[in-house]
């Protein structure tokens, strides 16, 4: 929907007080009508320079730092809400302190509940925005007479989500750069320093040792055969790419991801716990546990949890106890799966569930941390031994020109 400047005066105001600002509007003509319906006598209305359509605004905007403006507007909404300020007042002050993308993105929040439908309805029309965990636990709100509380325990939710959300990656980003270092520094000395020193040996044809033509090879291949490499690299990229766009691909990739030693169990536990919160939040929000299993398969990234959950939502659907029907599944350790059948047995699911997250959030954390730790001094070994290979390599002969062996 395009977007609109406007100024204009409020009735019984002097031309000094004219006031400015945005709305979206179909056409001009009904950004007018919406502007008198205010009780403002309208100076301009112009179409704003920004006012592509909402939806390639939405994809230019960060994925993570959208994610988290979305996350302090669900906060602040629940607190205005919470002292009793009405939901279009609300938004209206929520709304002064964005600026540019996001800013939009709540304009036309606004003004659809100012046409008269819901804020979950409204949050519908944007689904880049508005996840279904979001639209639904704020549909529960409405229609329970609950929204600043369920809004609240949303806004906790969302905090949590992403503080550990890539605690596995994370804890590999140092690991990673200290190898991308020693494969860049090698590259430096193969294509530069070991070439230039090695010239005037091979013009005197001098014999030169077995590790020193070895690396010699390498780097001749680097510096005349590039271009292999690089057809290497951008043919494995686009098969990566095809292997990602293929469903059946990418469900036997995230199996395996889910089997490999130490970072499987990560993965595996990292995602429970985001289906633990999911489901937890959603129930004490409401909301059946068929209705939130089905929005935590939609949460789950791994596809192969994602079809142990559907597998599971047949079975309850089947008349089969929870626990049972993830345990037909196979991808779901013991105590997952006595964690579901005691909380059910004792009406206590979402309590428990919530502290089974908490448990598996922490025991991330702290496996992250030992696996970056392991990590770093391996690849620095790894790095010197690159680097001292080269460096030996190409001094080695230099020092039985000089007969200093």
């Amino acid at each position: 929907m395009p977007v609109f400047t406007y100024k204009a005066i409020p009735h019984g105001a002097v031309s000094t007080q004219a006031v400015t600002g945005t709305l979206t509007a179909d056409s001009p003509r009904q950004a007018r009508d919406t502007l008198r319906a205010r009780g403002l006598t309208i100076q301009q209305v112009a179409a704003h320079s920004a006012s592509t359509p909402f939806s390639l605004r939405r994809l230019r905007l960060p994925g993570r730092r959208h994610q988290t403006k979305t996350v302090i507007f669900i906060g602040e909404l629940s607190t205005l809400l919470g002292a009793g300020i009405p939901l279009l007042d609300a938004i209206d002050t929520i709304l002064k302190q964005h600026h540019g993308p996001f800013h939009h993105t709540i304009l036309q929040l606004r003004d659809r509940i100012a046409a008269g439908i819901g804020l979950a309805d409204a949050m519908r029309e944007q689904p880049g925005v508005f996840d279904e965990l979001t639209i639904t636990i704020t549909e529960v709100g409405e229609n329970s007479g609950t929204l600043d509380t369920v809004l609240a325990q949303l806004a906790g939710f969302k905090q949590r989500s992403q503080q550990f959300k890539g605690r596995v990656a994370n804890a590999l980003i140092y690991p990673c750069i200290v190898l991308l270092l020693g494969v860049a520094v090698s590259l430096f000395l193969m294509t530069f320093v070991l070439p230039n020193m090695l010239n005037a040996l091979i013009e005197a044809d001098r014999e030169l040792p077995l590790i020193t033509r070895l690396v010699k090879s390498c780097s001749d291949f680097l510096i005349y055969r590039w271009w292999l490499i690089v057809a290497a690299v951008a043919v494995g990229g686009l098969g990566l790419i095809a292997i990602s766009r293929s469903g059946h691909c990418r469900y036997q990739w995230h199996r395996v991801q889910l089997r490999l030693p130490a970072i499987g169990m990560l993965i595996r536990k990292q995602a429970i716990a985001r289906v633990a919160m999911v489901i937890a939040t959603l129930m004490r929000s409401g909301v059946e546990f068929v209705r939130a299993i089905q929005i935590a398969q939609r949460t789950t990234h791994n596809l192969a949890l994602r079809q142990a959950l559907r597998q599971c939502e047949a079975a309850v659907h089947a008349g089969q106890d929870i626990a049972d029907g993830l345990e037909d599944t196979g991808a779901f350790p013991p105590t997952v799966l006595q964690i579901f059948s005691v909380g059910q047995q004792s009406g206590k699911l979402e309590s428990m569930l919530d502290r089974l997250a908490s448990d598996y959030d922490q025991q991330v954390a702290l496996a992250s941390q030992r696996l970056g730790a392991m990590l770093e001094p391996f690849l620095i070994l790894i790095m010197v031994f690159m680097v001292g290979a080269i460096l030996f390599a190409t001094i080695l002969p230099i020092l039985e020109t000089a007969n200093v062996f």
